[in-house]
């Protein structure tokens, strides 16, 4: 819970639009209005943030790859660089949030700290970043390695990282700057000093190169459901995007992290972000032939290939018309994304599903819960889930963008505010006051 929501004021539903290339589901880029250059398009990026930002949605957010992971023969991909694109939407809009997400695995901190500190500077205070590990073997060799680290070590230097960028972030005292021109002093160099950090993986004196952003720190965001994982964001973490299938599963998801984020002495605890794709239909049946129109536009082997690759298996172990083998163990013998393995077995194994009901089901995606339904049963869904605090709110995927994104913003947002659960206007510009966080308080910059 935020301190804003720990401070007797009512809860506020959070929502953020991951602006994942043509949308969702892997046959978005199909339709016949969409662009199918939109991937690489930075006008494409900046009309579904204008578009979010319209219906005053809290952040949009951007995934990245290092390398290509998916099947680029049928697909658009995750390509251009999420905080240079970040930084083009944050100049064309005025409130909403930018979230991007960098790597601990293939960056170093003095970097990361620099390159985010920059954006909340460029955007007046609507940076966040995603803290996230990579476990993909592509993007190990496009950086000079044979092998992906191990899933301890790869969380290790993560939480090292993050204590540094942090550190950087903190080696400039909040009144730094002087900027007297009558004087002629410029910086009070005895609030700028050194992190003098020298840990495991880095070694870094710092200080950083500018002053404290406008939010103190860009907001922190972390994305994993492994036990590592959740420890990372309990220690470090402001949100926390989920993978949930059910919201029996979020709820204890949600409970565990604030327990280990008390366990830190973090008395408000982690909000609670989770994955939705929504589609939209007039009718429940209208929404359901718009969802088997778009998964219809899939090959086949690429939606096998896919499933194989979330679940560490080939795609000849599976049969369209079987359910999953029995006994499916962690990919790379632990080594691979727990998040997705675990959301897309229990998806399965709820439904009883066979993989062809499976993979429709998923909208021929991957691992995150799907809505089909009209506006109001979605709007039901949202409160049900948000009122019972399995979430604070959601990271929608709408199934194609911009129009799976116009129809929530349309028809499911009025909904939602009529039920007092969404804003109608924002209280604030900063990411932070969005999401009811108050500026991190600076700590002794030596780590």
């Amino acid at each position: 819970m935020s301190r804003t929501s720990a401070a007797n004021t009512p809860r506020q539903l959070h929502l953020n639009v991951n602006i994942l290339h043509s949308g969702f589901v892997p046959s978005a880029w199909r339709l016949d209005d969409a662009d199918p250059r939109a991937f690489v398009d930075v006008a494409h990026y900046v009309r579904v943030a204008q578009l979010a930002e319209r219906a005053k949605f809290d952040a949009v957010f951007l995934a990245d790859n290092a390398a290509i992971v998916d099947q680029i023969d049928f697909r658009p991909i995750t390509a251009l660089e999420p905080t240079i694109l970040l930084a083009s939407i944050a100049a064309a809009t005025t409130h909403i949030g930018v979230i991007g997400t960098a790597s601990t695995s293939y960056n170093e901190p003095y970097n990361i700290a620099r390159r985010f500190a920059t954006l909340d500077h460029v955007s007046g205070g609507r940076a966040g970043w995603n803290v996230v590990t990579t476990a993909d073997l592509p993007s190990a060799r496009n950086f000079g390695h044979d092998t992906v680290p191990d899933h301890a070590q790869r969380y290790a230097r993560a939480a090292e990282f993050t204590e540094v960028v942090k550190a950087l972030w903190d080696s400039w005292d909040d009144d730094a700057f002087v900027g007297d021109k009558q004087g002629g002093r410029f910086i009070d160099v005895t609030k700028v000093r050194p992190v003098a950090h020298e840990g495991r993986f880095f070694k870094v004196q710092g200080p950083l190169n500018l002053p404290r952003s406008p939010q103190g720190h860009p907001v922190l965001v972390q994305a994993g459901a492994s036990g590592d994982g959740r420890d990372l964001a309990a220690r470090h973490a402001e949100a926390v995007f989920s993978a949930s299938q059910s919201f029996e599963e979020s709820v204890a998801y949600r409970r565990d992290l604030h327990v280990r984020a008390a366990g830190y002495g973090r008395a408000h605890g982690v909000q609670v972000l989770a994955g939705l794709t929504t589609i939209i239909g007039a009718t429940e049946a209208e929404a359901l032939k718009r969802r088997d129109e778009l998964v219809d536009l899939i090959p086949w082997r690429y939606s096998l290939a896919r499933l194989a690759g979330t679940l560490g298996i080939t795609p000849d172990q599976l049969d369209l018309d079987a359910r999953l083998p029995e006994n499916l163990a962690l990919p790379n013998g632990g080594n691979g994304n727990h998040t997705f393995f675990h959301a897309t077995l229990a998806q399965a194994r709820r439904g009883g599903y066979t993989v062809r009901e499976l993979i429709r089901a998923l909208a021929g995606g991957g691992g995150h819960r799907v809505i089909v339904g009209t506006p109001e049963q979605i709007a039901d869904d949202i409160e049900h889930w948000f009122k019972g605090e399995a979430v604070d709110g959601f990271n929608l995927m709408p199934d194609a963008l911009p129009d799976g994104l116009a129809a929530f913003v349309d028809d499911v947002v009025p909904i939602l505010q009529r039920r007092g659960l969404f804003r109608t206007e924002y209280a604030g510009r900063t990411l932070r006051s969005h999401l009811g966080l108050e500026p991190p308080t600076r700590v002794d910059v030596t780590v």
